[in-house]
């Protein structure tokens, strides 16, 4: 089974706004409605209406991605549990030969960011088993309906927006632009407005790009901590001044707790 933890999973505040101008809901009932009215407020907000129409044709409301948003269980489990189902021997033995092939890029993306190598290929191991599952749903999809459901609909109203803009500055296309349930992007599943703020075209080839670069994705994932105040040299467990930026991260201690271990059970690899 893949874990993929992201930022907007751990947000479990509820939210009863409404998107903008138009109401939210909690069935397919109104979602066109809503979704024409988004689109209007999103024009309005500078977006082309060639980007609309690539990324929104055909976009219904999925209520496989509210049952997702429903069932969160396993973060309630205790840190000895959670941490068991995700730091298993295969995923260590893996992430310790991947220390290993990417050693050299490692040492560039924390000589420029400050980021130590265990501590990137822990959250891309627990993200997505090292870029093996990034998951598939249709993100435009996933997002619009979220932010037509009333539990969130201002966050992801925001976040639907970003990844029109994603589209727009042309690193990715709808089509591409698939990922986890909740619009996470990518090899370290980045929501919209943090690819906007921290992805970087770490291998020099022109583009932004999450989902087939692992340069990309592991500087991303670097920029991401050090945008959050990630200081270099300092330590990352519970307690210690950088443990603070996994909770930047991802909101649930449980899972800032598993980092943290993870990424100290491979550096006493190197």
């Amino acid at each position: 089974m893949s874990f993929r933890l992201s930022v907007s999973a751990l947000l479990l505040s509820a939210c009863a706004s409404s998107a903008g101008a138009a109401a939210c809901g909690s069935s397919a009932d109104g979602f066109a409605v809503w979704l024409d009215d988004f689109k209007k407020e999103a024009a309005a907000e500078g977006v082309p209406d060639r980007t609309l129409d690539s990324a929104l044709t055909g976009v219904v409301y999925d209520r496989a991605i509210i049952a997702r948003d429903r069932s969160q269980k396993v973060f309630r489990l205790s840190f000895e549990k959670f941490s068991a189902r995700l730091v298993t021997p295969a995923r260590l033995a893996r992430g310790q030969a991947l220390m290993q092939r990417y050693a050299g890029l490692l040492r560039q993306i924390e000589a420029r960011y400050g980021v130590p190598g265990p501590v990137i290929i822990a959250i891309w191991g627990l993200e997505t088993g090292y870029g093996a599952d990034n998951g598939n749903f249709r993100t435009m999809q996933a997002l619009a309906t979220l932010a037509y459901d009333c539990r969130r609909s201002a966050q992801f109203n925001d976040e639907l927006k970003d990844a029109l803009r994603i589209v727009q500055r042309g690193d990715m296309t709808p089509a591409q632009m698939r990922g986890d349930w909740a619009g996470e992007i990518g090899q370290t599943q980045f929501m919209p407005s943090s690819y906007l703020k921290y992805a970087v075209d770490f291998d020099g080839d022109g583009r932004r790009d999450l989902i087939r670069s692992p340069a990309d994705a592991l500087a991303s994932t670097a920029n991401f901590l050090k945008g959050n105040g990630w200081r270099s040299g300092a330590g990352w467990d519970e307690g210690a001044p950088n443990y603070a930026v996994f909770l930047e991260w991802n909101k649930a201690q449980v899972y800032a707790k598993t980092i943290a271990y993870f990424a100290t059970k491979l550096d006493e690899q190197r």
